[in-house]
């Protein structure tokens, strides 16, 4: 993938990943995006050669939950 198509993918993915946040956690909008921007997942989604952007908002919405709960991430194969 072209890296400059890469934060194309991310503007339409990373909002969906934001809406699981935040109804998950009974958060703001703002507060799940801050959230996710801190995270290790969101660094390693925008790094192009980690494949994470092919994945569902779904699957990192968990990969996200996992690395709340146990302070790692879990990548699919695939990535």
């Amino acid at each position: 993938m072209d890296k400059h198509k890469l934060p194309t993918v991310l503007i339409f993915l990373v909002p969906q990943v934001l809406e699981l946040i935040a109804k998950e956690y009974g958060v703001d909008d703002e507060k799940a995006a801050e959230m996710f921007y801190l995270s290790e997942l969101y660094k390693s989604l925008e790094e192009e050669e980690t494949k994470l952007w092919h994945l569902s908002a779904h699957a990192l919405f968990e990969m996200y939950q996992e690395e709340l709960e146990t302070e790692v991430i879990t990548y699919p194969e695939e990535a």
